[in-house]
């Protein structure tokens, strides 16, 4: 084990498959090990590098890692899948996670801490209470159109549906069961007020999220999530790196010399790309209240494009300050420095 200096690891639930190879490239090993042995493995050999795929506990398994003394790498699994060889298995898949980490160019994705981690966990749960009061809602306007009471769009009306169901006579069941969707859509309504309490809470003792907060339109969700997903910013290389990672700029497909762009990648987290664009179409709607080099861009970029287009290019826009607040620990300036961010 002594001229070991990387390890590929294909992840799983109970098992793992291991493959190790020298500097040359030449393989020295396979393994398949529980858990419980690739931990006691890792903590009997030298330090080297280990690389896994971006995955369910990859970032658990590698700040346990880190911990021992091992360089720690994770790569997003569309790099390595060119790698495969010929017929796939978890040996192979190892094995081409250790090639993609040889390559000079290869780009890693940085291990995410505890609190990171329970952040994005808090928003999936968030996102999910917020999809299942969406759906009682829809259930709610559905069975009571069924039987011939419109009510307008949204959980407004939901609020006052005890009123609405006195001023109607409906059949009994049909109350009783609207009655329990109420009390359902009432309950994931205080769940995700909670919710909001606690990310506000995180907020305040966070230093990156409270600089975060002096953004323009950008509320504790948005800022909260920035900083889960983002960290203090160096994995990036420079602004345009993280816009990017967030799919908010434009694909290309150029060919021949000649350049062509389409409209935006929507890689990376589809829930913070749609964040940052709600925030630039609250920023837009508040536009003669906002001043600054800012405030002007969008001004005259409203009059050469569509709203629309703006919206996602401002959206890149606040993407490129929240990188440049988290890098260089500064704060958001509406002077003409905060455009150049």
């Amino acid at each position: 084990m002594s001229d070991l200096t990387l390890v590929g690891v294909d992840l799983g639930k109970h098992s793992f498959h291991l493959h190790g190879q020298d500097k040359p490239g030449r393989e020295v090993f396979r393994k398949k090990l529980s858990r419980q042995q690739m931990m006691r493995f890792f903590g009997n050999i030298p330090t080297c590098t280990v690389v896994m795929e971006a995955c369910a506990g990859s970032h658990f398994v590698a700040r346990e890692l880190i911990a021992m003394g091992h360089q720690a790498k994770l790569i997003s699994p569309q790099f390595v899948r060119p790698f495969v060889k010929s017929n796939k298995n978890d040996f192979v898949d190892a094995e081409a996670i250790c090639e993609a980490a040889t390559r000079p160019t290869m780009r890693f994705v940085a291990p995410k801490t505890e609190s990171q981690q329970i952040l994005s966990i808090m928003h999936r749960t968030r996102e999910s209470l917020v999809h299942d009061r969406t759906k009682a809602v829809n259930q709610m306007h559905g069975f009571l159109l069924e039987f011939g009471i419109s009510l307008p769009k949204g959980p407004t009306m939901m609020k006052r549906l005890g009123n609405i169901l006195a001023e109607h006579e409906l059949p009994v069941r049909l109350t009783v069961l609207l009655q329990r969707l109420h009390q359902h859509f009432s309950y994931l309504n205080e769940q995700i007020k909670e919710m909001d309490k606690e990310l506000v809470g995180q907020l305040a003792d966070d230093d990156l999220g409270s600089r975060l907060l002096s953004i323009p339109c950008v509320g504790p969700i948005t800022a909260s999530l920035l900083a889960a997903e983002m960290g203090d910013g160096k994995q990036y290389g420079c602004s345009r790196d993280f816009a990017a990672s967030v799919g908010l700029v434009p694909r290309q497909y150029s060919t021949g010399g000649k350049a062509n762009l389409l409209g935006i990648s929507k890689r990376g987290d589809k829930n913070l790309r749609r964040l940052l664009v709600q925030c630039a179409r609250v920023y837009m709607f508040r536009l003669k209240y906002q001043h600054g080099a800012l405030a002007d861009w969008v001004r005259s970029m409203l009059c050469r494009r569509h709203s629309n287009v703006v919206a996602c290019a401002l959206a890149n826009k606040l993407a490129r300050i929240a990188w440049a607040i988290a890098a260089h620990h500064t704060q958001f300036e509406a002077g003409p420095d905060a455009l150049a961010a």
